[in-house]
């Protein structure tokens, strides 16, 4: 048997059994699915020679992860390649806010606001990583630096509360912001929103929200790669149907969700960790659409052709309305639609001249609706005769995405709502959030802080428990990384 087995594939799975195969230890992963890579897959859902992200697409923690920066995504054969546009918001009348790489493009292109995006991001950019750090540690230590850390709490507070309409005068502005805080799938006006909003903000602008060439897939290819350099195997297609199966191994690392754990402990776990995690609340869930088109999308506004992720709901009280109809379990009459359009700077993903087209929309938790038709609608209101270009579309509902993923429980793309409280303790109000009760026995998943988004650090932390506490290792898990 090995030292130890990891439980799903996705990045925080494998960042941690590349990590524990770098300390020496033997490492197996499996994977339920037969395709390896959790959240990071490419397959050709519509047609052949379309190449579609089955889940993430647009990858900003990619280019700024601690994590992915120590592994050296390049040095492993990734191309990360970075739009000139990292995220763009229409409006309706062919006006959009346009958040370029570059700070001072954007600020000039904001008008009146444009101070107050400078003044809201400068800082922050310049300090970037530092920002990164905060929001990608275990929250459960004092931040590197203070002065940073402050401002991008005030940030918060300030876009997270209703204070968040002092700051713009206009629409692009404030819509620009509160699209990209939307991700969370919550109201855009609370902190947790805010806090992710400002982060990916910040990254827009620090080094872009990349797209690895060839598709997300790319990332998840390239750990298994070094894992099975360093000895370590990935079994796809073998679905864990009990911990007992692992009874002999000295550790085992959970990348699943809380009622995965459940399901897999039996009746192992104490009655009040079980009640626990129970408690723990999964958040609104998306549709995931994909389309194969014959050319580009005919955006309206200026300089959209250029952007590889785009937020489709129009002004900032639509978001509200949208997201609020969502978390009160009703689809919004117009919801918040995520597009990118890789063609922008990768031409692989489809046939020469045609085009892959992402997009998901928000949906209540557990939706069997098809919204296709709403989505294309949204669409088509910013790009008049978006529905010419389609060649087929494939559309997995909320409630079939656990069947692509069990991690996504409902739909819910975030493995845990974005709640304030869930935002720190993950799944669980516990110190050591990635350790359970069973001895050598840990999670790993974005159902543990840092949360959702691809950047392994949540296998970092995990695999830094692991290696201290069953091991007796004390080393610093991305020194091992770097050492190579």
């Amino acid at each position: 048997m090995p030292d130890v087995v990891v439980v799903g594939s996705g990045p925080n799975g494998l960042a941690a059994a590349v990590i524990l195969a770098k300390a020496g230890l033997s490492v197996e992963v499996y994977e339920a699915e037969n395709t390896a890579g959790g959240g990071s897959r490419t397959a050709e859902l519509t047609l052949p020679g379309f190449r579609h992200d089955v889940c993430a697409g647009a990858h900003p923690m990619a280019f700024a992860s601690p994590f992915f920066r120590a592994f050296d995504l390049a040095a492993h054969g990734v191309e990360l390649l970075a739009p000139q546009v990292s995220y763009a918001h229409p409006l309706d009348g062919g006006t959009a806010g346009v958040a370029w790489r570059d700070l001072e493009r954007t600020a000039d292109g904001l008008g009146r606001d444009g101070a107050a995006w400078r003044s809201l991001f400068g800082p922050l950019v310049r300090d970037w990583e530092t920002v990164v750090d905060l929001a990608m540690s275990d929250l459960r230590r004092v931040p590197k630096g203070l002065l940073t850390a402050t401002r991008f709490g005030l940030r918060t507070l300030e876009q997270g509360t209703p204070l968040w309409n002092t700051r713009f005068d206009e629409e692009p502005a404030a819509a620009l912001l509160t699209g990209v805080a939307t991700h969370a799938i919550t109201p855009p006006r609370a902190v947790p929103a805010a806090g992710a909003g400002l982060l990916l903000g910040t990254l827009a602008h620090a080094g872009g929200w990349v797209l690895p060439k060839g598709g997300s897939q790319a990332i998840p290819d390239a750990l298994i790669t070094e894992l099975e350099r360093l000895g370590g195997r990935v079994h796809v297609g073998k679905r864990v149907d009990a911990l007992g199966q692992f009874d002999d191994v000295r550790a085992v690392v959970l990348d699943t969700a809380p009622a995965e754990l459940i399901r897999l402990a039996g009746n192992r776990l104490p009655d009040r960790y079980v009640q626990r995690l129970r408690r723990f609340r999964y958040g609104g869930a998306a549709c995931k659409v994909d389309f194969a088109l014959t050319g580009p999308v005919p955006w309206q506004a200026e300089h959209l052709e250029l952007a590889g992720t785009l937020h489709l709901i129009g002004t900032r009280d639509e978001a509200m309305t949208a997201e609020r109809a969502v978390a009160a379990g009703r689809h919004a009459e117009r919801p918040y639609v995520l597009a990118i359009q890789p063609g922008v700077v990768d031409p692989t993903r489809a046939p020469e001249g045609k085009h892959t087209f992402y997009t998901y929309a928000h949906v209540p938790n557990g939706s069997t609706r098809d919204i296709s038709e709403d989505v294309i609608a949204q669409v088509e209101r910013f790009a008049p005769g978006f529905r010419e270009l389609i060649l087929a579309k494939n559309v997995y509902t909320a409630a079939e995405l656990p069947s692509h993923n069990a991690n996504y429980i409902g739909g819910d793309i975030s493995a845990g709502a974005m709640t304030l409280r869930q935002f720190a303790f993950r799944p669980t109000p516990r110190w050591n959030p990635y350790a359970t009760p069973l001895s050598g026995v840990y999670l790993c998943s974005a159902s543990t802080p840092p949360g959702p988004g691809v950047h392994g650090m949540s296998g970092v932390h995990a695999a830094g428990h692991v290696l201290r506490q069953r091991f007796g290792i004390d080393a610093d898990p991305l020194e091992l990384v770097r050492a190579g």
